[in-house]
């Protein structure tokens, strides 16, 4: 029969037909059953039993780590049953302290940050929670091993450090879990010793226990057997001057009223600082907790970075190759005439007709040329003739131009000069060569100017030599002469219309409204339609998205490998979650939120995706220094907007695939990840 003793006083903590259930496979195992139980403040409780007794369980309800299947559990009052996650959380936080057997302190921290734990989550001002781990430190005999991380101190060390942590928050009522169960018999005497010490102070001490030594210590012995209470004993009378600062009755109204008032301040904590500090503090504390786990698993976070990174620096240098590109093909564009429209006789390409129509006229060239968006104009029309000097006789290309042919064409001049106005008017007989004529023609003459050259049997001077064109379009091996175009007509070829009209267009003009302008005064002057136009910025338009598609299609396959990078992120965080379950039972038991878990595992995966997407950049960069070393064809035009933007994704891939994995680790129920390893 379950006995819960009752002297009239206010309950510390009380459980009422309290049952504990787990599924066993299609059998459920009863751990506790129909338990009554009350417990005092200021008391000192042992619960014993032997293993498998139910008594962790019951220490597990009472820290509200587990709750029960059936029953009522009231801390000062107050129904635990109906409590969310986070305030069951903020009772751990704010009255409970859990010393576990094997003491579970987080084995990157140092002892006095394993202290301090609490009180981050807690909200306390970092200079207040510093003095106050460093004086429990002290206290404890730890002032020389604040700065020890867990692996470098004894078991009995260890342990004390988990006592501090108990008390950073005030500890009300301390929870132990076999606290000698891993000690030497010096050692576990030191902390019963501490134990005691507590409880003559005030704190409420419950101790599970299967060691009748370590319950003779306590005042009042509960023993459990198959998850029913069959023992309450008192071994001494309870005191009459329990803690110095608060009677028991006292201690229940005070942890009542803070019970109702979560929000208020504990007596022996400095001031809290405000909302926003105290979320920039665990944020702090949760990116430090991070940036120690990413660095206590360098290989692993180096292999989850490694998606991220191929898949930033593959979209930033296939972006930039195909800017780069881009560029190349609107300067090879530019070689050959910027912003121009050439006028054909003839309905289109294809017209059979094309060469009987002959209305195209120098004077439609002066009209074009006196259009106020028109910025210089060339009449064209050409013929294949021999070129012979001395004894080298090629065959070639005869055009006849205008003075402004080599500024609508974009084409400068090596040596020499172009032929002007004048030079038109006259019919002079003059003429520019192109490289290639030069390299031929004149084998031996580095500087044929002022050279005579037959055009057939036509001798002309050459004045001037035009620049090797780099352009991609055209026949680059092609021999070029050109003359005066009334030259061509009354000289050379003998006829008076013209093949072709090329107009260079006014940068501010827009190409589509001069493209409108040309067709109505030709139409005008005409009477009809005998001509068609081809506008060159139609070409630039269509070649620019050609390979505005071509590089989102690289592009696109470049992000799925972002994508598998992030399902690769997921899947290792997912991973980090398992491995460091204790880790997350141990900021649990000590109040942390589940929001909290979730922003620290969150950052880690925010900051293994920042981290990748920087040194994805950094590669592509690398990788467009040496590609133009080796290449002298183009150079790869990096964006800042795609760097930005590549940046921006490597962030949101944190988010979005690390957002499962730290729900999942937020979720976790505190029992059950403290009892994994």
């Amino acid at each position: 029969m379950n006995r819960t003793p009752n002297d009239g006083s206010p309950a510390l903590l009380e459980l009422r037909n309290l049952t504990r259930e787990f599924p066993a496979g299609d059998q459920v195992l009863a751990v506790l059953k129909d338990i009554d139980l009350r417990i005092d403040a200021g008391e000192m409780v042992a619960i014993v039993g032997q293993s498998g007794s139910g008594k962790s369980t019951l220490m597990n309800i009472l820290g509200c780590l587990d709750k029960p299947t059936r029953g009522s559990y009231r801390v000062a009052g107050r129904e635990t049953g109906q409590l969310q996650p986070d305030e069951l959380a903020e009772l751990r936080r704010e009255h409970f302290g859990f010393i576990f057997q094997r003491y579970h302190l987080l084995s990157d921290l140092t002892a006095q940050g394993n202290v301090e734990v609490p009180a981050v989550y807690a909200g306390t001002s970092r200079d207040a929670r510093s003095a106050r781990s460093l004086e429990l430190l002290q206290r404890l005999g730890l002032h020389d091993r604040t700065g020890h991380t867990p692996g470098k101190l004894s078991g009995g060390q260890q342990q004390r450090v988990s006592i501090a942590r108990a008390l950073m928050n005030g500890g009300e009522v301390i929870l132990a879990d076999e606290p000698t169960g891993a000690l030497d018999t010096h050692s576990g005497a030191e902390v019963m010793k501490i134990l005691k010490e507590l409880h003559a102070e005030g704190h409420t001490i419950i101790i599970v226990t299967h060691d009748m030594g370590v319950a003779e210590h306590a005042e009042r012995v509960i023993e459990i057997r198959d998850g029913e209470i069959v023992g309450d004993t008192r071994r001494e009378p309870r005191r009459e001057t329990p803690a110095p600062d608060a009677a028991p009755d006292t201690a229940v109204d005070a942890l009542q009223t803070r019970v109702a008032t979560p929000s208020s301040a504990h007596a022996h904590r400095s001031a809290r600082a405000g909302r926003v500090s105290a979320f920039a503090d665990r944020f702090r504390e949760a990116f430090r907790m991070a940036l120690l786990a990413m660095n206590a698993h360098r290989l692993r976070t180096f292999l989850t970075m490694l998606g991220i990174i191929i898949g930033i620096a593959s979209v930033v240098s296939v972006v930039a190759l195909g800017a780069g590109s881009q560029q190349k093909v609107l300067q090879n564009i530019s070689a050959i005439g910027t912003n121009t429209i050439e006028v054909f006789s003839g309905s289109g390409f294809g017209d059979v007709r094309s060469s009987a129509v002959r209305t195209l006229l120098p004077g439609d060239a002066d009209a074009l040329a006196a259009q106020s968006y028109v910025d210089s104009v060339t009449p064209n029309l050409n013929t294949s003739a021999r070129l012979r000097y001395r004894n080298v006789e090629l065959t070639g290309t005869v055009n006849g131009v205008g003075e402004q042919y080599f500024r609508v064409k974009g084409v400068k001049l090596a040596q020499g000069v172009a032929f002007g106005r004048n030079a038109v008017q006259e019919r002079m007989q003059v003429a520019v060569i192109d490289n290639n004529t030069l390299t031929k023609l004149f084998p031996n003459t580095p500087n044929p100017v002022g050279e005579v050259i037959l055009l057939g049997s036509v001798p002309v001077r050459i004045v001037g030599v035009a620049a090797k064109s780099e352009g991609g379009f055209g026949n680059t091996e092609a021999l070029n002469v050109w003359v005066p175009y009334t030259t061509a007509m009354g000289r050379i070829i003998g006829q008076n219309y013209l093949r072709s009209i090329t107009v260079r267009v006014a940068d501010d003009a827009p190409m589509a409204a001069a493209e409108q302008g040309i067709n109505q005064l030709l139409k005008m002057r005409h009477g009809r339609e005998d001509f068609y136009v081809l506008n060159t910025d139609s070409i630039r338009q269509t070649i620019e998205s050609t390979t505005q598609t071509m590089t989102l299609l690289i592009a696109s396959i470049a992000v799925i490998s972002l994508v598998v990078g992030g399902i690769g992120v997921m899947n290792i965080m997912l991973v980090s979650v398992t491995e460091r379950t204790r880790e997350i039972g141990v900021r649990m038991a000590v109040g942390a939120r589940q929001g909290d878990i979730q922003q620290q595992f969150l950052i880690e995966a925010v900051l293994v995706c920042l981290i990748g997407g920087a040194l994805g950049i950094a590669i592509a960069l690398a990788f467009g220094a040496v590609f133009s070393h080796l290449s002298s064809d183009f150079p790869l035009s990096f964006s800042t907007t795609s760097m930005v933007a590549a940046f921006a994704c490597s962030t949101l891939i944190g988010v979005v695939f690390g957002f499962l994995p730290a729900r999942s680790a937020a979720q976790l129920n505190p029992v059950d990840a403290l009892a994994r390893d």
